[in-house]
């Protein structure tokens, strides 16, 4: 059940989101409203509650996130990916007072948010602006929508353990679900394809990348397929997948020093043994935590 939190979860200017109704703007026709709300909707939720923000006539005739920020994916905040602030100052640390900045991957805009769940949960991830967060008494995991405050709490990590193949359970460190077509992961099922990275214990062992095919509504989970290993020929640990341009990336590093060459190489193309790396990605950029992917521009 999404709840919200007792406390203010942003700090946007109220300048911005007061802004003074005019004759014009109350007296638009209700479908042109909708269509406006769809299409700001469409490229980025903070520029829809500023468009609602105007005056009472397009609040009422659009959708509100109130309540729905997180279950609603319309109201996801796809292009927001949280910033590391560096220098160990890590979200919840006591010099953040709190506070965490989110960027715009489309505009390089920065928000910034504050989070009072941060005094007692630790951040996982961040996926499509929303946080994955832990919390530390009991380890539960929790949704977090930064701009609203609602929190999904979801189902306890002990019932995922009978679904989970006897492999996987050593340790699984790294996911990715290809997002280019986002209607798989707009259904309750979750149909479509996800990918693990999981690594073999001891030093420079290798790291096996299984696809798992998330079943239909009333299917049984099939147990997760090997279809590549990366040796420390190929790339050492950590390794990252990332989606860009309906291909999925792995990326990790060319020795054991952290500080050594990134090499990223194309996952179809390990698939089938071919171990050539990417020498371009174009006019993308790609931002690495050491735990986790920030964000892809």
């Amino acid at each position: 059940m999404a709840t919200p939190l007792s406390t203010t979860a942003t700090t946007l200017s109220s300048d911005t989101m007061s802004a003074a109704a005019s004759p014009w703007a109350s007296s638009l026709p209700d479908d042109l409203i909708r269509l406006l709300a769809s299409r700001l909707l469409a490229g980025d939720l903070l520029d829809y509650v500023r468009f609602r923000a105007v005056c009472a006539p397009w609040r009422s005739g659009t959708a509100s996130p109130r309540g729905q920020g997180v279950v609603d994916p319309r109201f996801h905040p796809r292009r927001w990916a949280m910033l590391p602030e560096g220098d160990g100052l890590y979200p919840g640390h006591p010099d953040l007072r709190g506070h965490v900045r989110f960027f715009n991957l489309d505009t390089g805009a920065f928000v910034r948010v504050r989070i009072p769940l941060f005094e007692d949960h630790y951040v996982l991830d961040c996926y499509e602006g929303l946080l994955v967060l832990q919390r530390d008494h009991d380890t539960a995991i929790r949704l977090l929508h930064p701009f609203t405050g609602h929190v999904l709490d979801l189902p306890p990590l002990s019932t995922l353990l009978p679904q989970m193949h006897e492999e996987l359970r050593t340790y699984p460190h790294k996911t990715s679900f290809p997002i280019s077509d986002p209607s798989p992961l707009l259904l309750p099922s979750l149909m479509g394809t996800a990918y693990m990275v999981v690594y073999e214990f001891g030093y420079g062992r290798a790291a096996k990348i299984f696809q798992i095919d998330t079943p239909l509504p009333g299917e049984v989970l099939q147990p997760p397929k090997l279809i590549a290993t990366c040796t420390v020929v190929k790339l050492y640990r950590p390794v990252f997948l990332v989606e860009c341009d309906s291909e999925i990336l792995v990326i990790g590093h060319s020795d054991v020093r952290r500080v050594s060459k990134m090499l990223v190489y194309r996952l179809t193309d390990l698939i089938v043994g071919r171990d050539v790396p990417v020498t371009s990605i174009g006019d993308k950029t790609i931002f690495l935590h050491r735990r986790t992917l920030v964000g892809f521009i």
